[in-house]
């Protein structure tokens, strides 16, 4: 049984609903996430415990462990931009294509660990800027650009946890 044909539509249509299809997947990071109350601190479910939500690839790779915060930020920050960079907080799919330990992935650059950034001089100044205006057109290898502020609806001070985490993580080794 056929439900529904693409092809019988003008094309007009189809190219509405890819439209629509794309903006869904970019999207699915969503709002804030509520935290699994059958997980355990590090993330794992119990034995013989039903998980209420699906197995995320996230949890495949640890997340990078942040270490000293720029001047001016907080521990507490770190902490917030680490729940935004994960897609726990304000919409933030980061890690989509960071990946989920930041080490990068084929759409976009490692984070994590930096000795050298493809442009700027990855202060925390240079993070805030890079993530308020995207990345319109990006450095080679990587072909897919980066919508200002990550492609989430971030407040100011997001931001500058989502920054503030991202010099963090650039800077352990």
């Amino acid at each position: 049984m056929q439900i529904f044909n693409v092809s019988r539509l003008r094309p007009r249509t189809s190219a509405c609903l890819v439209g629509i299809a794309a903006t869904i997947a970019l999207g699915c990071g969503g709002g804030e996430k509520a935290p699994n109350p059958g997980a355990t601190s590090g993330g794992a479910v119990p034995p013989n415990t039903p998980s209420t939500t699906a197995a995320a690839p996230a949890a495949a790779l640890p997340s990078p462990q942040p270490g000293t915060p720029p001047a001016g930020a907080t521990v507490a920050m770190l902490a917030e931009g680490d729940s935004i960079f994960h897609g726990l907080k304000a919409g933030g799919i980061c890690q989509t294509c960071h990946g989920p330990d930041a080490a990068g992935t084929a759409l976009a650059p490692p984070l994590a660990n930096k000795t050298k950034w493809l442009t700027g001089d990855g202060s925390y100044a240079f993070i805030q800027q890079r993530i308020t205006t995207g990345v319109p057109n990006p450095t080679p290898p990587y072909t897919t650009a980066m919508p200002p502020m990550g492609g989430a609806p971030l407040t100011p001070e997001q931001l500058q946890s989502v920054s503030a985490y991202v010099y963090s993580i650039s800077r352990t080794k």
